[in-house]
């Protein structure tokens, strides 16, 4: 059992460089054994001296176990906004947290306007802040909130599916004209990169065969494996990618622009469905012209692995002789009837991207970019349904 002194003693000058009046406010602490602390409060508390003790009853109440503390204020003369926010903060237990406080010795009326303030309750602001989610509720948030948008598109992609099916039957739902200028742009223009990065990686693959393959004298196989991969797997699948990410972009960033500009809500006001009228073209063209780059894709990619052969010494006949065994027409069906589907998705998510766009500057480049992320990655899962199935069937 002690007593500990704070004092909190400044200067401060009523006429500059002629007179001087000292303010001073201290508390007496009496520390007891069984965690309770009285604590008598005296002098005058204003700005000048607010700091001071504020600190001091920081570093001496905060460290201890305290249970029960006792103030007493008979003695202090509180004067400005600093001194109530003192006592505001050592009523609220913000020196003592768990400790139950009494301060006595106050005037009544600043006794009412403390408790005006502490009806509140000193964390009531910070006590709606969330608390931070822990890792597993961060993983299933990320996953539901994934699984939500794979719905979405997937739903969004069967209704576009509907809608070209019904366009079949009425023709003049699609503005034809609107279709070829898409697959212009979208198709033809996109000619030079798919012929080059197709030809590079049927380069690709004949290099990297070639080395394993000649271990065991069987590089002729190259052939085997170029035709395979590049008519069933890599011709559809790097025809969707790099259109997701030529195209796809376009159309989200297309169709958001209008978004932004109220282009869509004129449209409605005029009494057209914006998804018929723009979305259902777009997507009508990706899928024409998907199947038509992806036999464009497949030849190339055959022509880089047969330029490889032919460095190794192999003729034209022995290559193309090696290429028809192992490939058959189900092959190429297989990897047409990916690329229709590939071109499905690819071009109804950039729709979807472009009509979810927000507000704000960068609105229109988030919606282009999350239209390539989910078309590449709904295309490797459609691709992976593909395999599986094929695997099952046999085929």
């Amino acid at each position: 059992m002690g007593w500990i002194l704070f004092p909190a003693r400044e200067l401060y000058t009523r006429k500059p460089m002629v007179e001087t009046i000292q303010a001073s406010a201290e508390a007496d602490a009496h520390i007891l054994e069984d965690g309770r602390v009285r604590v008598r409060l005296r002098g005058n508390l204003d700005i000048h001296t607010v700091g001071s003790l504020w600190r001091e009853l920081e570093e001496q109440l905060r460290p201890r176990q305290t249970f029960a503390l006792d103030v007493d204020a008979t003695g202090l003369d509180v004067r400005g906004g600093g001194g109530l926010a003192l006592l505001r903060y050592l009523r609220a237990g913000g020196f003592t947290p768990h400790a139950a406080v009494t301060v006595r010795g106050l005037p009544p009326k600043l006794d009412e306007i403390l408790q005006v303030y502490e009806d509140h309750g000193l964390n009531a602001g910070s006590a709606n802040v969330p608390r931070p989610p822990s890792i597993p509720q961060e993983i299933g948030s990320s996953v539901r909130a994934l699984a939500g948008e794979v719905r979405e598109e997937v739903g969004f992609v069967g209704i576009m599916a509907g809608e070209l099916a019904a366009a079949l039957f009425h023709p003049e739902r699609l503005r034809w004209a609107e279709v070829k200028r898409l697959c212009i742009a979208a198709g033809v223009n996109a000619l030079p990169i798919v012929s080059l990065l197709s030809l590079l990686v049927g380069l690709i693959i004949g290099f990297e065969g070639s080395k394993p393959l000649a271990q065991f004298g069987a590089q002729i196989f190259i052939a085997d494996m170029i035709g395979f991969a590049a008519v069933r797997e890599l011709g559809p699948m790097m025809t969707a990618i790099l259109l997701a990410g030529r195209s796809g972009a376009a159309f989200a960033a297309e169709i958001g622009t209008m978004k932004i500009d109220e282009e869509l809500s004129a449209l409605s006001t005029m009494g057209l469905d914006p998804m018929r009228f723009l979305a259902l073209q777009r997507v009508a063209a990706g899928l024409l012209l998907t199947p038509l780059l992806t036999v464009y894709t497949m030849v190339a990619g055959v022509l880089g692995g047969t330029l490889v052969l032919l460095s190794l010494g192999f003729s034209l006949p022995v290559i193309y002789h090696e290429m028809a065994i192992r490939v058959h027409l189900s092959d190429i069906g297989i990897g047409l009837g990916k690329s229709v589907v590939f071109g499905l998705i690819f071009s109804a998510v950039g729709c979807l991207r472009g009509f979810q766009t927000g507000q704000g500057p960068i609105a229109v480049g988030v919606s282009a970019t999350r239209a390539v992320v989910s078309s590449i990655f709904l295309i490797i899962l459609a691709d992976t349904v593909f395999a599986g199935a094929a695997f099952i069937l046999g085929k």
